[in-house]
């Protein structure tokens, strides 16, 4: 098979490329992106020699390029977005352009070329923010975005129903949680802090750190996509979900794991927009087979570990993050 990956380079896109690479070496893997601030091609360095790997870098909104890379692939996952909330708050055009029109752009390419399985990744954001004592969400719950960056996730959620509606275009859907491991970028939560920490600076935490979210280790999501490319119903969207921790409890873990004390922390505003809780309610997905493998202490712990050891990967990435310093001054310094 021959299997198109939108924004192989970023976080979870790389991750899922090394997972993939190993669970089904006979296919092989074309690897699109921008290469933006969150797109590394250090992150791709362990498999970047594969022979069944080819790296094109590109915009998902160049129709042209994208056709190109599209050439003969049978399913595409579609991981390439803007994808920062903080920097959706400072410039959320950018957000749109690339996550509704790049999107669309995908799609519109894909039912061209007769692509059989356009596979999208979606977050939990999408769904708004849950209250204290509200359920989980599920596939139905209602959309109610509160961001730019979630709202324009939302949109290209439509737009990939949409061409299974009207054009009959092959396409499942994933809305997941939190994702953690290695190779995340330092701009995000855990490893800003876990960076940070390295460098004897203090982690800024929102509020109290009375915000929830799920955490889900890359390697999961990436089980969890293969899966519903595998089994699931085409036309439908599968929960991703993970452990529930408030953002309180994460930096805690992370100072534990670092021989550091809370005196390290520094309590700063919460930014625009900033939701309670996510959380999300996966049993759909069960259903297919699928659980989490990796629980969140013992991997946070790993993660840790993996930023410890690898600083020729992150170092370097911290030299020009000129956003983040201006989102600092403004206290929406985290993203989750």
């Amino acid at each position: 098979m021959k299997i198109l990956v939108t924004g192989g380079c970023g976080f979870i896109g790389s991750n899922f490329i090394r997972y993939w690479s190993k669970a089904h070496p006979d296919d092989q893997v074309i690897n699109f992106d921008k290469l933006t601030y969150a797109g590394h091609l250090s992150s791709t360095k362990d498999f970047a020699d594969n022979p069944s790997y080819k790296f094109i870098q590109g915009d998902i909104c160049d129709e042209e390029l994208v056709s190109q890379a599209m050439e003969g692939v049978d399913t595409v996952v579609h991981f390439a977005a803007e994808s920062h909330v903080d920097r959706s708050v400072l410039d959320p055009m950018v957000f749109i352009k690339t996550n509704v029109l790049g999107t669309g752009i995908l799609l519109n390419t894909a039912l061209k070329h007769s692509v059989k399985r356009f596979h999208h990744v979606s977050t939990d954001e999408v769904f708004g923010q849950l209250k204290p004592g509200e359920d989980p969400w599920t596939e139905d719950s209602k959309y109610m975005p509160r961001t730019p960056y979630s709202a324009s996730k939302a949109g290209s959620d439509h737009l990939v129903r949409a061409y299974f509606e009207t054009y009959g275009l092959p396409v499942t859907i994933t809305n997941c949680a939190n994702n953690f491991g290695f190779y995340h970028d330092p701009e995000k939560l855990i490893p800003r802090f876990i960076t940070n920490l390295l460098l004897d600076k203090k982690v800024p935490l929102m509020g109290k750190g009375e915000n929830i979210r799920e955490w889900l280790f890359a390697e999961d999501h990436a089980r969890a996509i293969d899966l519903v490319i595998q089994k699931g119903e085409i036309g439908e969207t599968y929960c991703v979900g993970g452990e529930a921790k408030t953002n309180l409890e994460v930096t805690k873990a992370i100072l534990k794991f670092l021989g550091k004390d809370e005196s390290w922390i520094e309590y700063v505003e919460h930014r625009l927009g900033h939701d309670f809780r996510y959380g999300l309610d996966d049993a759909k997905l069960r259903k297919l087979g699928w659980k989490p493998e990796h629980d969140f202490d013992t991997w946070l712990e790993k993660t840790v570990k993996w930023y410890q050891d690898n600083k020729w990967w992150w170092e370097p990435l911290l030299k020009d993050k000129p956003v983040v310093d201006r989102i600092a001054q403004k206290n929406y310094v985290q993203s989750v």
